[in-house]
């Protein structure tokens, strides 16, 4: 099953706050990737504040290429979701 985002933001610090179809959102933190490999362009804040939703592929995405997968994303915070509850 395909999660898909329905609205995403940046905020501070290299944290994503991100909501899906389902109702599912939280934050997600993504600061330990600036620099690494092709993130490095987060080194630019301004570039990583101008985060889209790409409407095919349902990913994250920045100018440059740069993508999140909205799977990766969507397990990272249902297993914070179950972490808070119990």
């Amino acid at each position: 099953m395909m999660h898909r985002i329905t609205a995403c933001r940046a905020e501070s610090n290299y944290t994503l706050w991100i909501q899906f179809e389902n109702g599912l959102e939280g934050r997600v933190y993504v600061g330990d990737l600036v620099g690494v490999g092709m993130f490095k362009a987060w080194e630019d804040v301004d570039l990583f504040e101008q985060v889209t939703i790409d409407p095919v592929a349902t990913t994250l995405w920045w100018e440059g290429g740069v993508h999140l997968d909205s799977e990766v994303l969507y397990q990272d915070l249902a297993n914070s979701a179950k972490l808070s509850v119990h």
